[in-house]
């Protein structure tokens, strides 16, 4: 719009014409809004809030009379009420390039001032106590120019080529560095120390890794010889197997072909020993009718031909002495015993005779009977002859 007039953010606008502005300033301040101004009558101005820095390079000579050379930053603004920018505006409103070189000028001086009263060591360790007092001597004159400062910070202080501040730091320098060479010589134990763990480390690893290799070696080997033997075990397994089927179809065979020999030739051979019984039975059953049908005509003459052989049978009995061994023990005596016993038993077995053919008139004949034994059955085994006693045969 037409004469209305605004300042940026980081301005003051100063509106100078017509009347007079705060406190008597023959200019009126307007911060962060805007404002009618008349073209013709009033004029507009602008002066800056942003911060400005300043730097200061200044040869100083402490309490102890050694020069230092000192660098330092300041960095400052103009004030933000209308008493600072109003002073502020009255001095570099025409030129506000000054505020720095004017700043850096003050603060030199006050720079030069405080080092003059401290010491190297004061200065070298305390900077942070030299910035604070500069600050505080400068602030009230800072404040008459209406600036304000934010920091100062000391960038560096060299003491030229005197050497004093290298001198005093040469114990602060020996000591580092010994704990240098301390911390070094630490380090290199500690490094040498962790090397030899790690050489142990890794020798142990090396022999669980050998240990793990030959063990999986004897287990490869183990399963390749059991592999190997598989082969043969199986066969072998297999041909029992075999044979044990074989021998199991031999027995079935074997059961088989006696069960057929029982068909084909057992049970046929039974048969036909069961009809050569039949047929023997008939034949005994036909021998037997006949036997008892001669009895009945002929047993007159059995008996006489019975009495007529007895002499005979004892003449028969008497040989078999012959060749027996006896053994005579009362002599003469026992010879006739014999001889009694002889002709005894020759009359005893024409009595059983007698008598069996009795029964045979009444039961019919025994063929089991008929067989018979010998008459009389004499001892084969040798004896000895004794010239008293019983006789003895053996």
């Amino acid at each position: 719009m037409f004469g209305y007039r605004v300042p940026a953010p980081d301005e003051a606008m100063l509106i100078s014409g017509g009347r007079r502005g705060l406190g008597g300033a023959p200019f009126r301040v307007v911060t962060g809004h805007g404002k009618f101004v008349l073209p013709v009558f009033r004029k507009v101005r602008f002066l800056t809030l942003s911060m400005c820095e300043s730097e200061v390079t200044e040869t100083c000579v402490t309490r102890q009379g050694i020069a230092l050379h000192v660098r330092a930053v300041i960095a400052f603004k103009v004030g933000n009420d209308h008493e600072s920018i109003i002073n502020a505006g009255q001095r570099f409103l025409s030129d506000q390039d000054q505020m720095s070189v004017l700043t850096g000028r003050i603060f030199a001086g006050h720079l030069r001032a405080i080092i003059g009263s401290m010491t190297v060591e004061e200065i070298v360790t305390e900077r942070q106590k030299l910035a604070a007092e500069v600050l505080d001597t400068s602030k009230t004159e800072m404040a008459k120019i209406g600036l304000t400062v934010d920091s100062l910070q000391i960038q560096s202080i060299d003491d030229g080529d005197t050497g004093y501040i290298d001198a005093m730091s040469a114990p602060h320098k020996a000591a580092i560095q010994r704990q240098a060479q301390i911390a070094q010589a630490q380090a290199t134990q500690a490094a040498v120390e962790a090397e030899q763990a790690a050489a142990r480390k890794q020798a142990e690893y090396a022999r669980q890794t050998a240990i793990v290799k030959a063990e999986y070696s004897a287990e490869v080997d183990r399963a390749q010889a059991e592999a190997a033997q598989a082969g043969p075990l199986a066969q072998a397994h297999a041909q029992q197997e075999v044979l044990a089927a074989q021998t199991e179809l031999a027995q079935r065979q074997a059961e088989l072909r006696q069960q057929q020999l029982v068909a084909e030739v057992v049970k046929p051979a039974e048969a036909e020993a069961e009809r050569v019984r039949i047929l023997a039975a008939a034949e005994a059953q036909r021998m037997k009718i006949q036997a008892e049908a001669a009895a009945s005509y002929d047993r007159v003459a059995l008996d006489r031909m019975l009495i007529d052989q007895l002499p005979q049978i004892v003449k028969e009995a008497a040989g078999g002495l012959a060749g027996a061994n006896v053994n005579v023990l009362n002599g003469a005596d026992g010879l006739g015993e014999i001889a009694a016993g002889l002709v005894s038993q020759g009359l005893t077995i024409l009595d059983s005779v007698r008598q069996n053919l009795n029964g045979q008139d009444s039961d019919g004949p025994r063929p089991e009977e008929s067989k018979g034994s010998s008459l009389l059955q004499l001892p084969t085994s040798k004896g000895k002859k004794s010239n008293d006693g019983p006789v003895d045969v053996d």
